[in-house]
């Protein structure tokens, strides 16, 4: 066949049949550790109104100053594809008076997001998030819960040479006297930094440690660390998570230069950090972000969580060899010669999806050999061929096709049940040889 002459738009990817039992590997094991943790599911819109994201993610950051998709249309206002998924979960809980309903509120999600910047081997332009978002907690308790979360996760997955790196970035308290210090410090080498990084330097340098070019990212190596400036409650904090995380018997490491890329992230921020992807190692990252609620109409609520990139997470996994659940690959296809055949297939077929069983037959007037070599292809379980001389008989002949083994069985009113046992057996034929009675 002639290929389209559109392709997908740059930094995009189109997911195959052939990977989504990977994509739901990854999905079934977010959304179970989630809800085992008690978080549940929310849904909130692709885009948004651009003004939740530069109150919640910040104007000087890289994402609302370079990276968003901003679109409007006739009598609307402006709007933004989501480039994350906390602000429009914040304002959707706002918003629906979820906080109503008591504290701790927890939810989590899957959700597209988009942002403008180069693509690369783990970053799209369009990429797929998995979130988790806690509101009410203000303990480092929580904080360490959030962070099991994440391990678990992770753990789950299969995925190994992972690190947990662990920082404090303060409140607005302890971040005042800091901002001063890296003031002091960058205005002395002000004329090398990039353009986008002077312009921080006087609304928030701490932007500048986050920053991707290489002349920034080696003059900020020597600047002031934030650890140096925590109030006596933050530090208290810190230290009072490690204790609980020690406790929990998960390892980390502390990391000064984990300040995350946006603004609305207060004390704790955490990264899981893999050393089998290169230069894109974080395959998640979160923190607590306890001005956010208020940042967006609420009152003063504490609030942490993570997000992680689903293609980052399929990623690591296939560097790592971790294990994927298997294809969904047919059970049975009905091969048929000629109409009466072809009718009673569709009959056949319509009462064992009705069983639950995952049943073809064909649908384009091939020949046999043909149908054979179609159901080969597709991998089927077992195959069936229906003819007059079967139907007249009531007897057919089910082969399974790995084997080559053929056994008779009747086309009467047990023939679903018949076939249902016979598959039961094929699946678990492994265990029923080796079990010894």
């Amino acid at each position: 066949m002639a290929k389209s002459t559109i392709q997908r738009p740059r930094g995009t990817q189109d997911m195959l049949p052939s990977e989504s039992h990977k994509w739901q590997t990854i999905e079934n094991v977010c959304r179970d550790t989630a809800e085992q943790f008690g978080f549940k599911e929310i849904r909130t819109p692709t885009f948004e109104d651009t003004g939740l994201f530069v109150r919640s993610v910040g104007d000087t950051t890289d994402v609302v100053q370079k990276e968003m998709y901003t679109v409007s249309a006739k009598g609307d206002s402006e709007f933004t594809l989501k480039p994350e998924g906390t602000a429009g979960v914040i304002r959707a809980m706002l918003e629906n008076g979820i906080l109503n309903d008591g504290i701790p509120q927890k939810l989590f999600y899957i959700t597209p997001c988009f942002r403008h910047e180069k693509p690369q081997k783990g970053r799209l332009r369009e990429f797929h998030q998995f979130g988790c978002e806690m509101v009410g907690p203000s303990s480092p308790s929580a904080d360490a819960d959030i962070i099991a979360l994440a391990k678990s996760v992770i753990d789950r997955l299969g995925i190994d040479n992972v690190t947990l790196h662990l920082n404090s970035i303060g409140c607005p308290k302890c971040r005042e006297k800091y901002h001063q210090a890296l003031k002091e410090y960058f205005f002395e080498r002000k004329d090398e930094l990039c353009s986008t990084c002077r312009e921080r330097l006087d609304k928030n340098p701490m932007r500048i440690l986050d920053c991707k070019s290489p002349i920034c990212s080696e003059i900020a190596k020597d600047a002031p660390v934030i650890l140096d400036f925590l109030c006596d409650e933050c530090n208290e904090h810190f230290k009072k998570l490690q204790e609980i995380l020690t406790v929990m018997g998960i390892d980390f490491i502390i990391d000064s230069k984990i300040v995350r890329g946006l603004d609305y992230y207060t004390k704790t921020v955490f990264e899981f950090i893999s050393n089998s992807i290169g230069a894109q190692g974080t395959v998640l990252g979160g923190g607590r972000y306890d001005g956010l609620v208020e940042a967006l109409g609420g009152q003063p609520t504490p609030a942490l969580g993570f997000g992680s990139g689903i293609e980052r997470l399929l990623l690591t996994m296939e560097s790592s060899n971790c294990e994927f659940i298997e294809k969904n690959t047919c059970d049975l296809y009905i091969a048929s010669m000629g109409e009466k055949a072809q009718n009673h297939a569709a009959l056949l077929a319509m009462a064992l999806r009705e069983e639950g069983h995952f049943i073809e037959y064909d649908l384009i007037g091939r020949g046999l050999k043909a149908q054979m070599k179609y159901a080969n292809k597709i991998n089927a379980k077992f195959t069936l061929v229906l003819g007059d001389s079967e139907l007249e008989t009531k007897q057919a002949k089910l082969k399974q096709m790995d084997t080559g083994e053929e056994l008779d069985i009747s086309l009467d009113e047990k023939f679903c049940d018949n076939f249902s046992q016979e598959l039961t057996n094929y699946m678990f034929k492994d265990i029923l040889d080796d079990t010894e009675f």
